[in-house]
């Protein structure tokens, strides 16, 4: 699901940054794929947390 995301966030951005001829609009472009790949990376990194928090009381 993460790869899914990450992969669907990277096609948009990409694709906007193709169509953004505008330099304004492209470094617009290019600020909203950084916060939101800092947000995916955010999640991902809770979800592990998670997926660790879980394994290690299993195993106690």
């Amino acid at each position: 699901m993460e790869k899914f995301i990450l992969g669907a966030i990277v096609g948009m951005a990409g694709g906007a940054l193709i169509v953004a001829n505008n330099c304004k609009l492209r470094n617009l472009v290019k600020k909203n794929q950084e916060d939101l790949m800092q947000k995916a990376e955010q999640y991902i990194d809770s979800k592990l947390e998670q997926l660790g928090g879980n394994g290690e009381s299993q195993s106690n």
